[in-house]
């Protein structure tokens, strides 16, 4: 049986690309015009990639599930990601509206990381969830990795402490990498 290997989940928006600020709060870009990543964010996803990293995307997108957004859209978003950043292994998504009753795939709930490493084979043990919300904090301390927050300001609080906290996606990766 081959070796278990680490990986870096990722949200994404927020933390790959850039999210829409409104009222102090974040929200997906709704239009494939609008889906830009953060300056240096591929050359960050490649330097985690060549230190052994698989990276996997973790993302919530209720605005599907809520009607909002289609998902076509979001494919084609998830297309262009892949792109620009081919180190990228594979993308998690959850369209769960958020709406009562929770999936288990749905963060804070661990269950797109949990899926993700059994199918990838990773090693939970050795590896990260860097993320811009409470959400992203709270799914990598349920799933046994450790975490990198990304603080923007928003005008939302953490439920959970991370371990590290960053500025930017590239200094999130410098800590994770600095750590390896």
């Amino acid at each position: 049986m081959p070796a278990l290997r680490p990986a870096v989940f990722l949200d994404r928006d927020g933390t790959l690309n850039r999210q829409v600020i409104r009222d102090s709060k974040p929200y997906p870009p709704q239009s494939l015009a609008e889906f830009e990543l953060f300056e240096g964010a591929a050359e960050a996803c490649v330097q985690l990639a060549a230190a052994g990293y698989v990276l996997v995307v973790a993302t919530n997108q209720p605005d599907v599930g809520r009607g909002t957004q289609s998902q076509a859209t979001v494919e084609a978003m998830h297309a262009k990601l892949l792109s620009l950043v081919p180190s990228i292994a594979r993308v998690e998504v959850c369209y769960d509206p958020g709406r009562g009753e929770e999936s288990r795939r749905r963060k804070p709930e661990p269950g797109m990381l949990l899926d993700a490493a059994r199918e990838l084979g990773l090693d939970l043990a050795r590896s990260w969830m860097i993320g811009d919300r409470w959400r992203d904090i709270d799914c990598g301390r349920r799933a046994g990795v450790r975490t990198v927050f990304i603080d923007f300001g928003y005008a939302e609080e953490l439920r959970a402490p991370p371990d590290f906290i960053a500025s930017s996606f590239p200094e999130a990766a410098r800590i994770v990498l600095a750590q390896h």
